[in-house]
């Protein structure tokens, strides 16, 4: 059975933010990850997850003005000194967090620019950015993200990504590999996790019911014969985690998001 971590940005709205270490753990959850940790001292959550005998496997690099609308500054001209200190302050908290990866968010294409123009200045700083992570051992990401919800944003592709991942050539960067992102973007999504996870070059994924973003077992997509695939290319090899990066149906009702994990319980009682 796939791991799963709970995104602690979207289930159990209801609750504080540090409730929701020890909501994920009693609902079976062994992972979290969520949007970014700064408004937090490290040491803080870092207390949580030792408490809640929680792992943290993932979190973003800060995006730049992100309630401006900002989302990501490795694509933007003139910001490389504010991405190498948001960069800096990332890899502070992942060491902290005993986090192993990092999303780095590409950000939006400038108005009067294309993705051909900024793409060499994007992979110049995920160059600089994975040599950085490296000498602390982290593996920093990439994610492709569909344009309806995020409208503007550098990088929609799984095969886009991959080409980026080969360009900049460091083998700590890979690609976060989002099925709800594929599905609107691309679908054909078990033969693009067929073709990708072999490679080595993904290092996490993320699940979310299509096209409402709700739970996985709402919508279009076939999350249990996915997980199979996902299994069967774990056993030849892929060992990251799935994190669920939804937001519950039931919206910020008390109980709203464990009423909804049927569909985890099915999962883990088939993969028994």
């Amino acid at each position: 059975m796939p791991r799963f971590a709970a995104n602690l940005s979207m289930l159990y709205p209801e609750l504080d933010f540090m409730d929701r270490f020890e909501a994920a753990a009693k609902d079976g959850f062994q992972g979290v990850e969520y949007l970014f940790p700064y408004a937090y001292q490290a040491d803080d959550i870092a207390a949580h997850l030792k408490a809640n005998k929680l792992q943290q496997v993932l979190f973003n690099a800060p995006p730049g003005d992100w309630d401006a609308g900002e989302r990501g500054l490795a694509c933007l001209p003139g910001r490389q000194d504010e991405f190498r200190a948001a960069m800096a302050k990332a890899m502070e908290y992942a060491v902290a967090l005993d986090c192993p990866r990092v999303h780095v968010m590409a950000g939006l294409v400038p108005a009067g620019q294309s993705v051909a123009d900024v793409e060499p200045l994007y992979i110049d700083n995920l160059r600089w950015a994975a040599a950085e992570a490296a000498k602390v051992g982290r593996d920093l990401l990439i994610e492709p993200i569909n344009g309806r919800d995020m409208p503007g944003f550098f990088l929609s592709r799984q095969d886009q990504a991959h080409r980026i991942i080969e360009a900049v050539g460091a083998s700590n960067l890979k690609v976060q590999f989002d099925l709800y992102h594929c599905q609107i973007v691309e679908g054909d999504v078990a033969m693009k996790l067929r073709k990708y996870l072999p490679t080595g070059r993904v290092g996490h994924l993320q699940i979310a019911g299509v096209p409402m973003r709700h739970e996985p077992d709402l919508g279009e997509l076939n999350h249990p014969y996915l997980f199979d695939v996902v299994d069967e290319l774990s056993a030849q090899g892929w060992d990251g985690w799935i994190g669920c990066e939804y937001r519950p149906a039931r919206g910020a009702v008390p109980g709203g998001t464990t009423a909804g994990l049927g569909w985890l319980a099915a999962a883990q009682k088939t993969g028994d």
